[in-house]
């Protein structure tokens, strides 16, 4: 009886240590799977920054090729391809980063190589002051011509990724249907002629109109005396509507921004949210937005701009004229400049969200204006608008010009002649200096379904 006692302890015991080892197992294999589940998240998401980073950085090799081949200014066309050159050495550090072989990358590496090392060369020459040969500004223009057609092949390719069609597991497995495939196929014919343009340089390998505002120190447009809490919550009020006002919530005093602020959260009686704050100084409307659905456009963009127009008006802010906009989830965001004299003052900038079913503004943002805002001195342009013209390049066909003035990098501002004009189907804005006629920026204008942008 006791030898059955032990045997069937020691079976139990058995059974026992089995069933701990299963489970040690199972554990094993859960926390193994979650653990390679965690490390292929983590390998996708980088391999996703990479790539969008390669996009992003192709689009700016795209847009600063396009000013590059306009300009006609040795200074300005050396600082335009040094941007070449740096976006075009961003986007093969991030591409080689990618789960594709070099081989399957050889083209779309062997042109982001080449467009580096070309606009190197052509900005030393500028940096000397020589002007761009027409041959070398024909090359420029097949440069820019594939990095269009690349662009538009990685835009296909975000497209894909977010349908599902391709992902980074199956392009570690097979390199059959990969992004390489994809854009060498697409640059197997643009080499063909590029490649005889470089042969010299073959082997060489070195290592954002004017919706940035500039922010400054003296805030000449924030006018008036610092307010109260309460003070805030009556012109927060006052924009949104006691009638639509459910609640009114104070998120804090945030005074490690640019321009100090109130912060509010609205609910509205529809159910919707929204935020604005509003300056301590002066109680300005600094930043407000409302993003609730809206199911049909009923408003044209013209009505859109005189709506925003009149609401600047009446908050006292007139001579705002309309001038880049985008349209979005059935709202358009619309750029405002102010005017003086007619002339455009870029820095003085306000957008507006505009609800396209029923004119409703959904958003402000005033950061621009309350920065910069001030009446300016206009003097007269020392040189004459066809003098100007003399500065522009000869193939730019113009369709307008008009005086702005214009923001710099160095926190200054520039009086200048603003060309409107189109080059190889492209349209571009030309600024010339109205003192000295020295070419100061262009910028790229796009064109979209959804609006009109610069870069």
């Amino acid at each position: 009886m006791k030898i059955d006692i032990l045997k069937t302890m020691k079976k139990n015991y058995m059974y026992g240590v089995a069933i701990a080892l299963i489970i040690a197992i199972v554990v094993l294999g859960i926390f193994l799977y979650r653990e390679k589940e965690q490390y292929t998240i983590a390998t996708e998401n980088n391999y996703n920054f990479a790539f969008y980073q390669v996009v992003d950085y192709a689009k700016d090799v795209e847009n600063y090729l396009a000013k590059a081949m306009i300009s006609s200014s040795s200074e300005h066309s050396a600082e335009t391809l040094m941007h070449v050159w740096r976006e075009a050495n961003l986007a093969l550090s991030y591409l080689t980063q990618l789960p594709i072989s070099s081989n399957e990358l050889a083209n779309t590496g062997k042109f982001l190589n080449q467009v580096s090392d070309y606009s190197f060369s052509l900005a030393t020459k500028s940096i000397d002051g020589e002007d761009l040969t027409q041959e070398e500004l024909d090359n420029l223009k097949e440069l820019y011509d594939y990095s269009v057609n690349l662009s538009d092949v990685l835009e296909q390719l975000i497209a894909d990724m977010g349908n599902g069609r391709i992902s980074w597991k199956e392009l570690t497995k097979n390199v059959d249907m990969t992004f390489a495939q994809q854009v060498d196929n697409l640059s197997a014919t643009s080499f063909s002629n590029i490649d005889e343009n470089f042969g010299e340089y073959e082997g060489l390998i070195y290592d954002g109109a004017y919706s940035e505002h500039m922010e400054s120190a003296e805030k000449k447009g924030l006018v008036g005396e610092e307010i109260s809490e309460n003070e805030a919550r009556e012109k927060a009020i006052d924009f949104i509507g006691q009638d639509r006002l459910e609640k009114l919530d104070l998120n804090g005093l945030i005074e490690n921004g640019n321009i100090v602020v109130y912060d509010f959260s609205a609910t509205l009686k529809n159910g919707g949210l929204l935020t604005i704050a509003i300056s301590k100084k002066g109680g300005h409307i600094v930043v407000a937005n409302n993003n609730r659905e809206i199911k049909e456009e009923k408003i044209s963009q013209d009505e859109a701009n005189e709506i925003g127009k009149n609401f600047l008006n009446d908050l006292g802010i007139p001579n705002m004229k309309a001038t880049y906009y985008l349209k979005e989830g059935g709202a358009v965001t619309i750029n405002y400049a102010y005017e003086q004299e007619n002339v455009t003052i870029y820095a003085d900038l306000i957008k507006l969200k505009i609800a396209l079913d029923n004119g409703e503004i959904l958003g402000i943002e005033t950061s621009g204006y309350l920065n910069n805002h001030t009446e300016r001195s206009i003097e007269t342009p020392a040189i004459t608008i066809e003098k100007a013209q003399e500065s522009l390049n000869k193939n730019l066909e113009i369709t307008s010009s008009s005086l702005a003035i214009i923001p710099t990098e160095w926190k200054t501002e520039v009086f200048c002649y603003e060309f409107k004009g189109k080059i190889y189907d492209t349209d571009f804005l030309v600024y010339i200096n109205a003192k000295t006629g020295k070419e100061e920026n262009i910028l790229v204008i796009i064109e979209t379904p959804n609006g009109i942008l610069t870069q």
